[in-house]
């Protein structure tokens, strides 16, 4: 949307950060079965530009997993408002650990997970 958008009118590439968290922390809580919090985004690299109008799809995947934490990869697509053509806009990192109903770091359960 419009307000989206930064000054030369491109989406904002804080938006797209944030978008892609949501997705994450989506992926995040559904693998741990409870509440996950992020703590690190790293290797945010920004491949393409999002136009006010295009659709866009966050892809996660579970890169690795520890004790208490883990860590997804994101791949953000966007789709032309009025096409079907694709591409990459953006990639990245997201570290979350589990915590407890103390706010405290639990254990995972030992599994593996897709991205459906």
């Amino acid at each position: 949307m419009p307000s989206d958008t930064n000054p030369y009118g491109g989406v904002f590439g804080g938006w797209l950060m944030g978008q892609m968290g949501l997705a994450c922390g989506s992926f995040a809580s559904r693998h741990t079965g409870g509440k996950a919090v992020v703590v690190a985004a790293d290797n945010l690299t920004f491949t393409g530009a999002m136009a006010v109008g295009d659709e866009l799809s966050v892809y996660v995947d579970l890169k690795r997993q520890g004790r208490t934490s883990m860590t997804l990869a994101a791949r953000a697509l966007a789709r032309t408002r009025d096409g079907n053509e694709e591409f990459e806009v953006a990639t990245g990192e997201f570290t979350f650990v589990a915590l407890d109903e103390n706010d405290k770091p639990r254990e995972i359960a030992a599994k593996e997970e897709s991205n459906g």
